[in-house]
């Protein structure tokens, strides 16, 4: 059967769709890598940069017109040379995100592991009322907060952490901070929430995980100095008085259970897009 023009009109509404779909997804991925960064400033510039180029076209000014195609046949060698550390960054947890996922399917989770050590670590921290402040990274880089604080490149075990935290350590003042199953900085100074809703009672940890959470997708653990109590918080929001069946179950849902369903649904727009292509194929 030959091609229609029904077919023909098919297929390009199709590769139209997917175009716009690997556009929306690159920038939306852009997006969520420079928020609560000092990049976003600089990509605020260059949205004012293409606002004037539009001005510049629609009035048609011709110097301005002609000085910003001449900015824009550089600009991208600027934006690279300018964004080198987020796109090393990002290609870095691109990789690093495959090898986890190969990793899962061995008979020991690492994942599993690193929050058998983190709740062994808080539980122990908890009864005898050591502070500690715990940054676990997801799919936003924290090198700005992470470069506050002691460079390290640690594995993750339950008596390092406690280590780290005993009172009058050179380290046990300020966050660790956990990306790619390892601890990369200690110390490191977070942001503190200005939110007036947090409880009087809850000291500067708590509004420093909070502030955190407000401004990346990171998962903040803390243990309280004043009462022991555990706590968590993500997306601004905070979870207190967890015992470590709960520290657990909530470690295991934001790191394990979400990474996977999303991972799920890649996959199912993946096959709708190819089980499209090859019904068009059958009907040629």
């Amino acid at each position: 059967m030959g091609v229609t023009w029904l077919n023909i009109f098919t297929w390009k509404n199709l590769f139209d769709l997917i175009d716009i779909l690997i556009v929306w997804f690159i920038i939306y991925q852009l997006l969520k890598l420079i928020r609560g960064t000092k990049a976003i400033n600089i990509f605020n510039g260059i949205l004012i940069f293409l606002l004037f180029k539009m001005i510049s076209t629609i009035f048609q000014l011709e110097t301005i017109d002609w000085i910003m195609n001449s900015i824009i046949q550089w600009a991208v060698i600027g934006v690279i040379v300018i964004f080198q550390p987020e796109i090393r960054n990002g290609l870095d947890q691109l990789g690093q995100s495959i090898r986890v996922s190969k990793l899962r399917n061995t008979q020991t989770d690492p994942i599993d592991h690193m929050i058998e050590e983190i709740v062994h670590a808080c539980q122990y921290m908890a009864k005898r009322r050591i502070g500690a402040l715990i940054v676990l990274e997801t799919t936003q880089e924290l090198n700005e907060y992470a470069n506050t604080g002691i460079s390290l490149d640690a594995k993750i075990s339950e008596q390092l952490l406690i280590n780290i935290f005993i009172p009058n350590t050179p380290l046990h003042d300020g966050a660790v901070i956990i990306r790619h199953l390892k601890i990369i900085s200690a110390a490191s100074f977070l942001p503190l929430s200005e939110n007036p809703d947090i409880p009087k009672e809850l000291g500067t940890r708590h509004r420093a995980a909070v502030g955190l959470s407000e401004v990346t997708d990171a998962l903040v653990v803390v243990v309280s100095e004043e009462t022991g109590d555990i706590s968590i918080t993500y997306q601004g929001k905070i979870l207190r008085s967890l015992s470590a069946e709960d520290l657990k179950k909530n470690l295991h849902e934001h790191l394990i259970e979400n990474n996977t369903q999303q991972s799920i649904e890649n996959n199912h727009l993946l096959k709708n897009l190819f089980s499209k292509r090859n019904d068009g194929d059958l009907n040629e």
